[in-house]
């Protein structure tokens, strides 16, 4: 048996293994840890919910900047430098929100955290693609999109075992210490060497690239950034919201990750069999009966299922989509990446905040659930339009 060197810069495993320790730090630590504690943020009335919603908010404010600026960093060089400032702005943003008893503060780390995470997730993708040593890297990359769930599975292990013998302050810290523990590894495989910078060529901006099918898929993205964050901010406060299912919230939250880690190899692999946009279009009808089951019951089978059907689309839907915008990108990955990401984000941005306003007008998130799942069904639309009308990637 061949000993595997886990310090190979190049080896296949070591690269797709140290992208995902960097999803862990940028999605997990730094973004979804907060969903993870923010029930008990809520309870000892430490945010309000209109702030939580605020504080969602502001942390996709930071991705967006960070996700538009990627698109700007052209040399893999430059990219590896600000994948280690991101790995560094998640660690320290995260133990903020430990020390942190100010409003500004929070606000101050969610931003950074933003940032930092778009870095650990673009770029770091960006860099991960690039140093993969495969003739096709569809496969590889179906395994990378998977380390966003299992980044979420252990982030939130890790914040309940530690809430289940302290507060949400040292759970915050915790994460922060994790997140140090690991990041030397990404920051150490993820690096440069004479063969990447053989193959790193720097295309100039295609603008016959945004054909009308472009501009749908970029739309029809923004639709699945809302469809994202809303349960991915409230899936288990909505479930502790509801009767009887209080103390379930943070299992559902876990089987969000759990059912997430297999779904974008087998979206991926469906894609490959039954074509891009038809398999888009199923996750996101899937993904819209997930965002109502909390509206039409509180059986807690049900609800456990919205959890899987969250976590098995929505992780699913950045593959199909990010894979799609490369495939049809070509050479020059880059662009359209960044403007599928820009949508997502814009999406993100915004969904928090038509959420709490619903949520306190009416007293439950059934208003904001409905508002979501409108918002999906119109991305569904519209790719089926493509289909109808045949609208296809032919330059203008």
């Amino acid at each position: 048996m061949n000993n595997i060197n886990l310090l190979d810069k190049n080896n296949n495993f070591n690269i797709l293994l140290a992208g995902i320790i960097g999803l862990f730090i940028g999605v997990g630590v730094a973004r979804f840890a907060y969903t993870s504690l923010l029930p008990s943020m809520l309870d000892d009335k430490t945010l309000s919910l209109t702030f939580s919603g605020v504080l969602a908010s502001t942390n996709y404010v930071g991705y967006l900047l960070g996700a538009l600026f990627a698109v700007f960093i052209k040399d893999i060089d430059t990219k590896v430098k600000y994948f280690r400032l991101g790995l560094v702005l998640c660690v320290v943003s995260t133990a903020m929100m430990g020390v942190a008893t100010q409003d500004m503060w929070l606000i101050v780390s969610r931003i950074i955290a933003g940032f930092g995470g778009a870095m650990a997730l673009v770029v770091g993708a960006a860099i991960v693609m690039v140093k993969l040593n495969f003739e096709d890297k569809t496969k590889a990359m179906g395994i990378y999109f998977s380390g966003i769930a299992i980044a979420l599975a252990v982030s939130d292990i890790i914040a309940r075992l530690v809430l289940t013998i302290d507060t949400w302050q040292v759970s915050w810290l915790a994460l922060a210490l994790s997140a140090a523990l690991v990041a030397p590894y990404s920051w150490y495989i993820l690096s440069t060497d004479q063969k990447i910078q053989a193959n790193n060529i720097n295309h100039s901006l295609d603008k016959n690239l945004f054909s009308r099918f472009v501009i749908i898929l970029i739309v029809a993205y923004f639709t699945a950034g809302v469809g994202m964050v809303v349960q991915g901010t409230f899936l288990p406060t909505i479930i502790q919201s509801l009767p009887g299912l209080e103390s379930f919230a943070g299992f559902t939250w876990l089987l969000v990750g759990l059912a997430g880690i297999p779904s974008s190899i087998i979206w991926m692999r469906l894609a490959h069999k039954y074509g891009n946009v038809n398999i888009i279009i199923i996750a996101m009808i899937i993904q819209i009966i997930g965002i109502l089951i909390p509206t039409l019951s509180s059986n807690l089978y049900l609800n456990l299922l919205s959890g899987i059907l969250y976590g098995g689309t929505f992780v699913g839907l950045v593959a199909l989509f990010m894979h799609l915008g490369g495939k049809l990108a070509g050479k020059n990955p880059v662009m359209l990446m960044g403007a599928l990401t820009t949508a997502y984000g814009i999406g993100q941005v915004s969904a928090p905040l038509y959420a709490v306003t619903l949520t306190d007008q009416s007293g439950n998130y059934n208003q904001a659930l409905y508002v979501t799942a409108i918002i999906v069904f119109s991305g569904v639309i519209m790719l089926l339009a493509t289909k109808i009308f045949n609208i296809k990637h032919l330059h203008p």
